[in-house]
């Protein structure tokens, strides 16, 4: 038994836990839990804890459904909120998925991570990553159909108080913070009930699973608040989408191999050539770092998501952008991929999105001349005159250019890659067949 294992029995002992939930994540992006007895956490350490694979999305066909989570002591957090008293008896890990005889899951999603993650520090570089996380609070999730209502009535960087749970951001971040996952900034977003709280860079398998911690703990403090939280990418028609804008950088030791001060955007080679990858590469991606349908009602013009394959500085229409904050400043060099949405699973898009930069960091792809237009306000003909491609317009397009990808194969597995396209060529088929409230105002009256 190592170290951290007998850290967090010695834990659970101390702070008289009396249930340990182990974590998990399907192909699609939600949390799976179990919960054992403190007592069997040793056994579990040594074997893991075995379940039917096949019941899980995209994990296993039924004739090869035995499977074993195995708890990674270094993810053990207390859960900070389970009695009024404010007495700790809960606690979480996160688990890798195995089969039987100890091999790793091709369906984990944590280990497609590692494997994307493994090529990057063969290559000797460590991935970091910081992502904005916006998301909406709404007074109730219906689930039937009916508009949602905003908790609020704010702004972009309202100091106001909320006309609902008015401390929510406050309760969500102090349970973050007792749970190990550093906040750096919070705020009110643009568009009415919209926040966007960010969590401070770490490596790209600890985010991941911060981001899932994320999305549990402000789903679970919203309801002690009275209102309810919402990761849809689109909610509402007339309001901006909820997106993730991420930053990457690549470390060498202690060195930002994205930084170069003789560089007019203090980006070196290997900075440009990452950006040039995500470039090439961005249409192939985008079924995994917008992954339903409702993804692509972010994707449009005046919905202050980008649009257009090409990057810049200060564009905030562009793509990827090249952060500027502080000149000079080696360590704080990263560029922002600002498609991703919120509710994207976080391991697989950080997967294809190392993926993609490290390719063109490999091969040495051009990075094309920045773009400091608004492409926005470009038409579809303008765009392609100048040389742009678009993102997909939608889930059917995305799926196309994913299906004919090497690059996104290579980075899921064949298993992942294939249960992903089946699975979403479904959702996209039982969107198709749906008549929409547009089509019966628009259509019935006059056809």
């Amino acid at each position: 038994m190592d170290r951290q294992q007998e850290f967090v029995l010695r834990t659970l002992e101390e702070r008289d836990i009396r249930f340990v939930r182990l974590w998990f994540t399907d192909v699609l992006g939600f949390l799976k839990s179990v919960a054992v007895a403190p007592a069997e956490l040793e056994g579990a350490f040594a074997e893991g804890i075995g379940f039917d694979g096949s019941a899980i999305e995209g994990f296993a066909r039924v004739y090869e459904s035995d499977m074993v989570a195995k708890p990674d002591p270094a993810t053990f957090q207390v859960l900070p909120w389970e009695t009024p008293d404010g007495e700790h008896y809960s606690a979480r890990m996160f688990c890798d998925i195995s089969m039987p005889d100890g091999s790793p899951c091709w369906s984990d999603p944590r280990h497609v991570l590692r494997r994307t993650l493994a090529k990057a520090s063969e290559a000797g570089f460590t991935c970091y990553v910081h992502p904005e996380i916006e998301f909406y609070l709404l007074r109730e999730l219906h689930g039937d159909g009916r508009p949602p209502e905003p908790a609020d009535r704010g702004g972009y960087f309202d100091q106001a108080s909320l006309n609902a749970a008015p401390h929510f951001r406050r309760h969500a971040i102090e349970t973050l913070e007792a749970m190990g996952i550093s906040v750096e900034f919070s705020h009110h977003e643009a568009a009415p009930g919209q926040q966007e709280i960010d969590l401070r860079y770490a490596d790209a398998l600890t985010m991941a699973d911060n981001v899932m911690t994320f999305r549990y703990v402000v789903k679970e403090v919203a309801i002690t608040q009275g209102v309810r939280a919402s990761f849809m990418p689109k909610p509402f028609s007339q309001h901006a989408g909820s997106g993730m804008h991420t930053h990457f950088s690549l470390f060498e030791g202690d060195r930002n191999a994205f930084y170069d001060s003789e560089d007019p955007y203090e980006l070196s080679q290997t900075g440009k050539a990452f950006v040039a990858g995500l470039l090439k590469h961005a249409r192939e991606i985008s079924a995994v770092t917008n992954q339903w349908v409702n993804s692509y009602k972010r994707l449009i013009v005046g919905g202050e998501a980008p649009t257009t394959v090409c990057w810049g500085h200060a564009n905030r229409s562009a793509l990827v952008r090249v952060p500027m904050y502080s000149p000079g400043k080696a360590s704080s060099r990263r560029v922002e991929l600002r498609s991703p949405d919120s509710s994207c699973n976080p391991y697989l898009a950080y997967a294809v999105i190392l993926a993609a930069g490290l390719k063109g960091v490999q091969e040495g792809y051009e990075l094309p001349p920045p773009t400091e237009d608004n492409v926005w306000s470009l038409t579809e003909s303008e765009r392609r005159a100048a040389g742009y491609d678009s993102l997909p317009y939608n889930l059917a397009e995305a799926l196309a250019e994913m299906e004919n990808s090497e690059l996104v194969a290579e980075t899921l597995g064949e298993g992942v890659f294939d249960f992903f396209l089946r699975n979403k060529r479904s959702e996209w088929d039982d969107y198709r067949r749906q008549v929409t409230p547009f089509e019966l105002s628009t259509y019935l009256p006059m056809l």
